[in-house]
């Protein structure tokens, strides 16, 4: 009997653990993206930092005010459909996790003519030709379009 016992406290811990690291396995596959909100970066001033991220659904991107005097919106017509819209406050970082496949518009609402803009790709982009119909004020037309350039190089090497 003590033998039974002791088998059956061995399964039980056997399918705790077993279940503990199927969690902790999920978990683990969900990956998280910082990107800075700066007056200087790698590509000029007032920038995000990356510009382009290319995540998994589920992921989370981490919007850090690294300096002050930006936000984080998504842009009107720059979301896959049923996707929700985000926008952080002025001075402010965001936490967005992202769960429908496709292109998402970003940008700093203070700095959006001067081109403060990035993309972030989830999955498979489904609402590309959409997303690059969007009309963008001043510098970030150009911005938008050298993204969508990255994009399009990257769907060609895939």
């Amino acid at each position: 009997m003590v033998k039974f016992k002791s088998m059956l406290t061995t399964l039980a811990l056997t399918a705790a653990v077993a279940s503990a690291s199927l969690t902790f396995a999920s978990l683990a596959e969900a990956a998280d993206v910082t990107v800075q909100m700066l007056n200087k970066g790698p590509t000029g001033l007032m920038t995000f930092s990356p510009t382009f991220v290319k995540i998994a659904p589920g992921d989370t991107v981490h919007f850090v005010a690294t300096d002050k005097g930006h936000n984080v919106e998504s842009i009107d017509g720059m979301l896959p459909e049923g996707a929700q819209a985000f926008a952080g406050k002025l001075n402010e970082g965001l936490d967005v996790k992202f769960d429908k496949e496709g292109v998402y518009g970003f940008r700093c609402k203070p700095h959006y003519g001067m081109g403060m803009v990035g993309l972030v790709e989830v999955g498979k982009p489904g609402n590309e030709d959409a997303a690059k119909a969007v009309q963008q004020p001043g510098a970030a037309k150009k911005a938008f379009a050298k993204l969508f350039e990255q994009l399009d190089a990257q769907a060609a090497a895939q």
